[in-house]
């Protein structure tokens, strides 16, 4: 059975969630229905089992243990967070990194 790509978007807030929601939307992947906080993030990740976590703050504990339960994970965020597997420098950059684009520039770290 083939699966669509599903990315789950995780921030501090509603409106930054929003924000991220917007900049990592695409027609080839189906958006999780996002979280703003650790707790709600694991619920998603056991409930919709999503290929890659977008983590728009300061999450280190929950790339730790979204690692844990799905190590295959891919994990875009926007600091150097232990688990990452690609670190955007803005908001804009995230849908390429989505699928491992290299930025504009340069290679994705």
């Amino acid at each position: 059975m083939c699966r669509a790509l599903k990315v789950l978007c995780v921030a501090e807030d509603a409106d930054a969630l929003a924000a991220l929601k917007r900049a990592a939307g695409a027609a080839e992947w189906e958006l999780a229905p996002g979280a703003t906080s650790e707790e709600e993030a694991l619920a998603q990740i056991e409930s919709e089992r999503p290929h890659v976590l977008v983590v728009l703050g300061s999450f280190e504990g929950l790339v730790a243990r979204a690692l844990e339960r799905r190590p295959e994970m891919r994990v875009v965020a926007d600091r150097e967070l232990g688990g990452a597997t690609v670190v955007v420098d803005s908001i804009e950059d995230v849908r390429a990194a989505v699928l491992g684009m290299p930025r504009h520039g340069g290679a994705v770290r």
